[in-house]
C-alpha cells in the first residue's frame, strides 16, 4: 500500500505486545540497566550514591553529598559516559544490522557484512602502532572512523566496476573488501614494534573504556540523524523484505535505496566503531529478537534500538564484574553470546 511517497508494507506478524507498553518497559528497563552499569565494576557504589551523584549533577544543591570525591569523579568521568557509549552503540549496531537484514534479505547480516569494521580496524591499527597520538586521544577514533568511510567507498566503488547492486553480490563485494583491508591491517601489526602490539589486540576485541564527555556528542548526533533516516523509510525496508521485483512495482528505485542504505549504515556503524573497537553480533542477535515480536519496520527499528541498548550495557556489567579489577573487552562477551546464538539461528533457518 503506497502512503504518501513512502511505501508501507506491513508483513501480518500475529498478536503483537502494544507498542507503548513495550516502550515504557524497555525504557524502565534502560534507566534500570543505567544505574546497575555506573554502580559496579572494581569499587562498588550503592544505589542510593547513584541516585545521589546524579540529582546533584542535574540539579546542584538539591542533595547535600554524602560520598567522597572520588566516588563522584568515578560515577560521573568514567562509569557514566561509559554507560551511555554503550548505549549509542548497541542501539547503532541494532539498527544498522535490521536495514541490512532487509535490503540484503540475508537473516544473517550484521553490521560487519559490508567491511566497515574491517577499515575501521586498519585505521586505529595505523593510529596506534605507526602515526602516534598526534590529535590526543581523538586520534585513533578519527583514524578508525576514516578507515570504515573508505571501506566504504572501497565497496560501493568495487560494486560500480563490477556491477554488483543485487543483494547477494553486494555482500560479497563487502566480504571480499574486508579480507583484504584485514590483510592490510595483519601487515601494519606486522611491521610494527611488537611491545606495542598487545594494545592493538585490545581494541579489537572491542572495548568502551575510550568514553569521555567531549566525545558523546559525535556518535549522539550521527545516531540520531542517520537513525531518523533510516526509520522514516521503514516503508521501504518492508517492501525489501519481500523481494526486489516487489519493491519495484510499489515504485521504490531498488539498487539506489540499497546504496543508499549501505552508506548510511557505514556511517553508523564506522563512528560506534570508531569509539568502542569491533563489537561483534549485536546487529545480528537483537533485530532477530524483536522481530519475533513485529515484523513491521516502523516497529522494528526503534524497538531494536532500545534493546540493542539494553543489551551492550548489560554485557558491558559483565565484561567489567567477572575479572574485575581487570575489564574483560565486551567483545568477548558479544561473542560468546553471539556465537551461539548464530548457531540456534542457522538451526532455525535450515
Amino acid at each position: 500500500m503506497s502512503e504518501g511517497t513512502g511505501v508501507v508494507v506491513a508483513p501480518p506478524v500475529g498478536r503483537s505486545p502494544h507498542m507503548l507498553q513495550i516502550c515504557c518497559v524497555g525504557l524502565a528497563a534502560l534507566v534500570l540497566s543505567v544505574c546497575l552499569a555506573v554502580s559496579v565494576g572494581a569499587v562498588s557504589v550503592s544505589m542510593e550514591t547513584v541516585w545521589g551523584v546524579l540529582v546533584n549533577k542535574l540539579v546542584p544543591g538539591l542533595v547535600e553529598p554524602s560520598w567522597s570525591l572520588g566516588r563522584e569523579n568515578i560515577l560521573w568521568q568514567i562509569r557514566l559516559p561509559r554507560a551511555l557509549l554503550a548505549i549509542m552503540v548497541g542501539a547503532g549496531l541494532s539498527i544498522v544490522g535490521a536495514c541490512l537484514q532487509s535490503v540484503t534479505r540475508n537473516p544473517l547480516a550484521d553490521p560487519h557484512l559490508i567491511g566497515i569494521s574491517a577499515g575501521g580496524a586498519f585505521g586505529a591499527v595505523l593510529a596506534l602502532l605507526h602515526t602516534g597520538l598526534f590529535l590526543g586521544l581523538l586520534t585513533v577514533p578519527l583514524l578508525a572512523f576514516l578507515g570504515s568511510l573508505g571501506a566504504t567507498l572501497l565497496v560501493i566503488g568495487v560494486a560500480k566496476f563490477t556491477s554488483a547492486t543485487s543483494a547477494d553480490r553486494l555482500v560479497l563485494t563487502g566480504v571480499a573488501v574486508s579480507f583484504v583491508l584485514m590483510a592490510g591491517a595483519n601487515i601494519l601489526i606486522f611491521l610494527a614494534d611488537p611491545r606495542a602490539t598487545h594494545t592493538v589486540v585490545y581494541w579489537m576485541l572491542g572495548g568502551l573504556g575510550l568514553a569521555q564527555w567531549a566525545h558523546l556528542l559525535y556518535p549522539l548526533v550521527v545516531l540520531l540523524f542517520c537513525g531518523t533516516w533510516l526509520w522514516l523509510r521503514a516503508g521501504h525496508f518492508n517492501a525489501m523484505t519481500i523481494g526486489d521485483e516487489t519493491a519495484t512495482t510499489l515504485g521504490i528505485s531498488v539498487a539506489s535505496f540499497r546504496l543508499e542504505t549501505f552508506v548510511i549504515s557505514a556511517l553508523i556503524t564506522g563512528v560506534m566503531v570508531a569509539f568502542s573497537g569491533m563489537i561483534g553480533f549485536v546487529g545480528l542477535m537483537v533485530p532477530h529478537i524483536v522481530r519475533l515480536l513485529w515484523g513491521d519496520y516502523r516497529r522494528l527499528i526503534p524497538i531494536s534500538a532500545l534493546f540493542g541498548a539494553i543489551f551492550l550495557l548489560l554485557a558491558d556489567v559483565v565484561s567489567r564484574t567477572l575479572m574485575k579489577p581487570e575489564d574483560m573487552p565486551i567483545g568477548i562477551i558479544t561473542g560468546l553470546v553471539g556465537g551461539i546464538f548464530f548457531i540456534w539461528l542457522l538451526r532455525e533457518k535450515r
